[in-house]
């Protein structure tokens, strides 16, 4: 008995509770509708009642909604009917934005149009930094794997680049600097991945130009001391390989063997002096060691900076990798936040460019040793008892004349040129006149006259038997106008 009116009063407290809750519940207020910012404008009041104003709402609504049709189709009348509206930007502006947001291919590259056009038509305004970003947002959003097509990538980075030095002042500064680390994460990612893959190949020379460009382009990279440490390790290689090349003397193999070792030991220590505090850095130190080279020790101020660099890296955890199977886009959680990221590319080091300096040293090793060749302009006369030279021209020209009285050519010696001085002390004395100026040359002589070797009175036909008479000609078959003319009807015969 006791146990039931526990029970009964429990019952009756419930009920009395909830009595009195559905009494105060009939009682409230009715709550008023809640203003809500259907602009998201800063410039525009939410109370407003203009009519542009009224349209601008409608179109926010709409694109919250996800009716981007109905929303551009509500922006493109506020243009048209209120072109002096003071909304016009944010609506020229929303435009472009209800095509980002619908996302796809074809409605991004609409958004960047939209977004060009706004910074052509308001170039000074505090949104066209806004448009800028979000032109440049457009290719981030579509970036690929490290591994795969990169034109997405460098285009995002050349349009951050434009955002950062177009709008140095604007307020979206530092986030368009941390968008740009990120997508040079992503290109550095790749150049270095070509270059130890062309290393692992024993292609040297292709390895070190990507590598150089990773250290000389992406200098905040998070992987530049491996870049640095394979760039040492493709001049190592280059010098072993060096050793088994057959034929080519020791000293050359010498020569060039400490070229590469020099290289490759400037790529080691760079690694301790610009990155101490990166992984790679004992294994720097331990290639030096065996080559039998000092080890540098870096500065406070760069021991300072890489270690700021590193801090700011978030470490790379199974979840991000388990994602980085599944979506889309690259990882960039490895990307540095402090720093200043690189706004100009510098020049490209390319393969064709390390095979031509491979040559010139290679060159140069050959070379090494070796007198150099006098100039053109040393050379020196030949002296006393020495053959002569053949590099010096003839001291005794030769003109061509034609002599008094004929018409044949001749040749004249103008000057002869004069012994050179005995030499008291050589060996062999010259033998022979001592006067050896050559004559000069004789007048041909004068053609005798002509004689006519037939006498007077003779016949001259007969004055050579060897000659024959010549037949006389019978000219009776022949044709000629002296023989009598034809006359009537024998004129018409031919024959």
């Amino acid at each position: 008995m006791n146990r039931l009116s526990k029970k009964i009063a429990a019952a009756a407290l419930v009920f009395l509770v909830l009595a009195g809750v559905s009494a105060q519940a009939g009682t409230k207020k009715p709550k008023k509708k809640k203003n809500e910012d259907l602009s998201a404008n800063p410039l525009a009041g939410v109370n407003s009642k203009q009519p542009d104003k009224e349209l601008f709402d409608k179109a926010m609504i709409a694109m919250k909604k996800g009716r981007f049709d109905v929303a551009r189709l509500d922006l493109q009348t506020m243009l048209n009917t209120y072109p002096e509206s003071e909304y016009r930007m944010r609506a020229k502006l929303a435009v472009g934005d209800s095509w980002f947001k619908e996302g796809g291919t074809a409605a991004l590259t609409q958004a960047e149009a939209e977004y060009k056009d706004f910074i052509t038509f308001f170039p000074n305004a505090p949104e066209a930094a806004e448009a800028q970003m979000k032109v440049a947002d457009i290719y981030y959003q579509q970036m690929e794997k490290p591994d795969r097509d990169y034109n997405n990538a460098e285009r995002a980075e050349q349009e951050y680049r434009n955002m950062i030095n177009q709008f140095p002042d604007s307020t979206l500064v530092p986030r368009a600097k941390q968008k740009l680390r990120d997508v040079q994460e992503v290109l550095g990612e790749r150049e270095t991945d070509i270059g130890l893959f062309y290393e692992s190949r024993d292609n040297f020379a292709a390895a070190i130009a990507r590598l150089e460009t990773v250290v000389d382009t992406y200098p905040l990279y998070s992987r530049s001391d491996q870049a640095l440490l394979g760039i040492g390790d493709a001049y190592a290689g280059q010098a072993h390989a060096l050793q088994n090349v057959p034929g080519l003397p020791g000293a050359i193999k010498e020569r060039m063997r400490a070229v590469y070792q020099d290289k490759a030991a400037a790529a080691y220590a760079k690694v301790i002096t610009r990155y101490p505090m990166a992984p790679h850095v004992e294994d720097a130190r331990d290639r030096l060691v065996a080559m039998n080279r000092p080890v540098p020790e870096p500065t406070q101020e760069a021991v300072a900076e890489n270690d700021a660099e590193e801090r700011s890296r978030q470490p790379l955890h199974f979840t991000d990798k388990t994602l980085g199977l599944i979506k889309h886009g690259p990882t960039v959680v490895e990307a540095v936040h402090v720093g200043d990221p690189t706004l100009e590319d510098p020049k490209r080091t390319l393969a064709p460019d390390i095979t031509k300096q491979n040559i010139a040293m290679f060159n140069a090793a050959v070379n090494a040793g070796k007198p150099a060749a006098s100039p053109i302009g040393a050379l020196t006369p030949t002296g006393p008892n020495e053959p002569p030279r053949s590099d010096q021209p003839s001291t005794a020209p030769l003109q061509l004349q034609a002599p008094e009285g004929g018409t044949g050519v001749a040749a004249q010696i103008v000057s002869a040129p004069s012994a050179p001085p005995a030499d008291p002390n050589a060996v062999l004395q010259p033998v022979g006149p001592a006067n050896t100026t050559l004559p000069a040359a004789e007048k041909p002589a004068a053609a005798p006259d002509e004689v006519n070797e037939i006498k007077p009175g003779a016949n001259p036909a007969t004055a050579t038997d060897d000659k024959k008479k010549k037949p006389k000609v019978d000219s009776s078959d022949e044709s000629s106008s002296k023989k009598k003319k034809k006359k009537g009807l024998a004129k018409l015969n031919p024959f």
